[in-house]
């Protein structure tokens, strides 16, 4: 097939397909003796599986090492890995489209509504009518469930459950209580390093060392900085643009606690 037919077959335009050669994303096919490239059924599956991957996120550079992968094994099972990538997104969009549906079926949509009814109980039993740091929290975490993937959402809200307790909800509305009594603080404030290290004993296990991990994997521009890494980019003062300098130690101290608890 000529590289028109090959682009409409993949829903691509004939630029992208040029454009995915100049990067090596697919090889050159062979020439006919009129100098026209002739496209076969491996080119076709080729082009489709670097647009399908390009769609789940992936880099370029991480589509090439897929690629490279695929050279050498047989055309089923580079069709079945691609039937399975187009099944797990299929099943991501399902899963978006079912959460719209429910939220379209509501009378009366309110902030809460865009996050998973289990988040909602949580957020809930978080909350703290006039706290600022509270309602931070609230926002981040109704963003983090929302932009979660939806086979990764029901252990994320499984690590706060524990928070929801009488007795840790009951600490937790305290602990918010001291960290908007630093409002103004200084960072050297003697009631820092005792609220960061009250923060780290009220963290459960399971988060901690799902923090950890999330740590670990991120890139260093973030991650908060550390007395390894206090030069580096202020993860905490982006993440929460309001936070006081005395906020913002608590929580680096929690860091630097957390990977010793850890």
């Amino acid at each position: 097939m000529r590289i028109g037919e090959l682009a409409t077959l993949a829903g691509v335009s004939t630029r992208t397909v040029r454009h995915y050669h100049h990067l090596n994303l697919l090889p050159e096919p062979e020439r006919l003796a009129n100098g026209y490239r002739e496209y076969r059924l491996r080119d076709a599956v080729a082009l489709t599986r670097v647009r399908r991957l390009a769609e789940l996120g992936m880099s370029l550079d991480e589509i090439r090492d897929v690629l490279a992968d695929d050279q050498g094994r047989e055309l089923r099972e580079v069709l079945l890995e691609l039937d399975a990538d187009l099944a797990r997104q299929q099943e991501t969009i399902g899963a978006r489209r079912d959460r719209l549906a429910a939220l379209l079926a509501e009378t009366d949509l309110h902030p809460d509504s865009t996050v998973s009814p289990d988040m909602a109980t949580v957020l809930r039993v978080l909350s703290v009518e006039g706290s600022k740091f509270a309602e931070m929290d609230r926002e981040l975490l109704a963003l983090m469930d929302t932009v979660a993937d939806p086979a990764d959402r029901a252990g994320f809200v499984d690590l706060f459950r524990p928070l929801t307790e009488p007795e840790a909800a009951a600490r937790g509305h305290a602990l918010y209580a001291r960290l908007d009594e630093l409002a103004d603080a200084d960072p050297g404030d003697p009631r820092v390093t005792t609220l960061a290290a009250d923060l780290v004993a009220h963290f459960p296990d399971e988060m901690v060392t799902a923090m950890l991990a999330n740590l670990d994997a991120a890139p260093d521009h973030l991650r908060p900085p550390t007395t390894e890494n206090a030069d580096g980019d202020h993860w905490l003062t982006t993440m929460y643009a309001e936070m006081s300098a005395a906020q913002a130690e608590v929580f680096r101290l929690v860091m630097v606690m957390l990977k010793e608890r850890g």
